[in-house]
């Protein structure tokens, strides 16, 4: 619900606000404004995912941590969306979470509401298996006697 309210309102508010301040500020003002934001936001993404490669398998390990610095990259990221969208509203939103204040305050105020929902888990899953190679020459997928076997439930034949 709270959803579908705001599909319909952001576009409503991005709507007033482009009247009101395009209104004061001029025509070319504001398409230079939308223009400066979009290749602000493209060239964030761009730098994350230059130092993004280098971090990654550091960070992969943070990830039990929801005040990772993983958190305030996706954050980063989000800012970053919402500046390449059209619109002073989410341009106002992706500015304000690119200030690292109030970036460390978001990822503060959801790790919080992480922990007092549950904790987060990192687990990891091992699946073990056997496997024997069969050369075409033998029946491809079939087992090299010939014979039929019926496979346990859960296994496929591959």
């Amino acid at each position: 619900m709270w959803l579908m309210l705001l599909l319909i309102a952001l576009p409503l508010l991005e709507i007033a606000l482009f009247v009101v301040v395009g209104g004061a500020i001029g025509l070319w003002a504001t398409l230079a404004w939308v223009v400066l934001t979009v290749v602000l936001g493209l060239l964030i993404l761009k730098r994350i995912a230059r130092r993004g490669a280098i971090s990654f398998e550091r960070d992969v390990k943070s990830l039990s941590n929801p005040a990772s610095p993983v958190a305030g990259r996706a954050l980063t990221i989000l800012a970053a969306g919402l500046l390449i969208l059209p619109g002073f509203f989410t341009d106002a939103v992706g500015l304000l979470l690119l200030v690292p204040p109030i970036n460390r305050l978001v990822v503060t105020f959801f790790a919080k509401r992480l922990a007092a929902h549950g904790t987060v888990h990192h687990a990891s899953m091992t699946i073990d298996g056997n496997w024997t190679e069969v050369s075409p020459a033998q029946g491809g997928s079939r087992p090299p006697d010939g014979a039929e076997r019926e496979l346990p439930p859960g296994v496929t034949r591959h």
